[in-house]
């Protein structure tokens, strides 16, 4: 295993959810990592930066939408294995967001999915056990 992999990352993922209670995941393009794969909003908090400034930053990146307030829900480890030798500590946040969806060149395509859905879909990253956890623990605010 190559020496950067061998401490934690940690990275930020956003569940933005839309008036139909339906979350937003992002197609990731053929040049990044995990390519084809869907996943949340997010990514890899810089040193020196907040996990809040990451998620705004990350977001606006990859959405070109603005975060105008977010909540902590819970974390998730992501354990180095045969597909992701990597190790990361996901932050997951529920995000109200303003502005029009544009997606950048990390990402190919981007879709509004609900709970039924959920399996139709290959997210990378354990995003999948994260937005059904969402799901299952949000239901009744929907």
């Amino acid at each position: 295993m190559n020496q950067i992999h061998q401490f934690p990352r940690v990275a930020v993922r956003a569940i933005i959810v839309n008036e139909k209670g339906q979350i937003l995941i992002l197609k990731r393009s053929d040049n990044q990592f995990q390519a084809g794969r869907w996943c949340l909003p997010g990514g890899k908090v810089d040193f020196g930066e907040s996990a809040e400034e990451a998620l705004i930053k990350e977001v606006a990146e990859e959405t070109a939408l603005n975060v105008t307030s977010h909540r902590f829900l819970f974390y998730q480890d992501n354990l180095p294995d045969e597909t992701v030798p990597m190790h990361f500590i996901s932050l997951y946040f529920e995000c109200e967001v303003s502005g029009n969806l544009q997606i950048n060149d990390e990402s190919d395509e981007a879709r509004w999915i609900g709970h039924a859905e959920l399996s139709q879909f290959n997210l990378a990253f354990l995003n999948g056990e994260a937005v059904d956890k969402w799901y299952r623990e949000s239901r009744d605010n929907l």
